[in-house]
């Protein structure tokens, strides 16, 4: 599997740097996790955004998923749409709201809102906990702990696995969906404290320790909020395991 970074700004985007987005290829399916602020610009520069074979979002907070209302106008009125190529209704998958949440991000006015339907451009399908197929990856899909209902991943294919967290606090679906993979994309929104809320992000000490009591093999931190220091967050991760890493955006790696 290959694992392309569109964007790992946390909560926000930052300083040029987009918030969640990742594609996961594999046997040439292109498979689109989050697509968050600033994100489809990002998709423009690694490949044509006509090549998404599907979508996945974990949550519906704008920051892994704003950018679909400009993925809606491009496939909508692009005057040239390779539809010879890729389907063109966009399987999308997200939680149970996910065609009314985004039809009214993308509704003109109020007046419209009860008649704006994104059924042109998306092939809406409900994510829940459980195993799903999305092209040749396996996906287990597990609720995790967020303010909204929200959801981290496990997926496998030819032998090899990655675990999302998407965005969570500790809990203890977290550590099945980590258990003994490649590699562990984890959030890791903000330092270490304890009067850190709970039931909303990780810390970079609670991303390492998650990756070291599942045996993850390598940690790949994403989500660093723009005002937190992202030199302290990876140190505190590497206290807990040495093999952790924070990514880039535009970087693909190998999984």
């Amino acid at each position: 599997m290959r694992l392309t970074i569109l964007g790992c700004s946390g909560s926000i985007p930052g300083p040029n740097r987009a918030a969640s987005g990742y594609l996961l290829e594999a046997d040439g399916f292109v498979l689109g996790l989050e697509l968050g602020n600033g994100t489809l610009a990002q998709l423009q520069v690694a490949r044509d955004p006509f090549e998404l074979d599907a979508l996945l979002l974990s949550h519906l907070h704008p920051d892994h998923c704003a950018d679909v209302s400009a993925l809606t106008v491009l496939r909508r009125y692009h005057p040239e749409p390779p539809y010879d190529r890729r389907p063109a209704k966009l399987p999308l998958f997200g939680p149970a709201d996910t065609a009314a949440r985004l039809a009214n991000a993308y509704a003109p006015n109020l007046a419209e809102l009860a008649e704006t339907d994104l059924s042109d451009v998306y092939d809406f399908r409900e994510l829940t906990p459980g195993s799903l197929r999305v092209g040749p990856f396996e996906v287990e899909v597990a609720e995790v702990d967020h303010p909204t209902t929200a959801y981290g991943l496990r997926v496998r294919h030819g032998g090899r696995t990655l675990a999302y967290t998407g965005d969570t606090g500790p809990c203890a679906a977290l550590t099945e969906l980590a258990a003994d993979v490649d590699v562990l994309l984890s959030e890791a929104s903000w330092t270490d404290a304890p009067d850190r809320p709970p039931g909303v992000h990780l810390s970079g000490k609670q991303a390492g320790a998650l990756a070291r009591e599942s045996r993850a093999r390598r940690l790949l931190l994403t989500h660093v909020a723009p005002w937190a220091d992202r030199d302290a967050v990876l140190a505190e991760a590497r206290l807990e395991f040495r093999e952790a890493e924070l990514v880039e955006q535009g970087a693909v790696y190998e999984v």
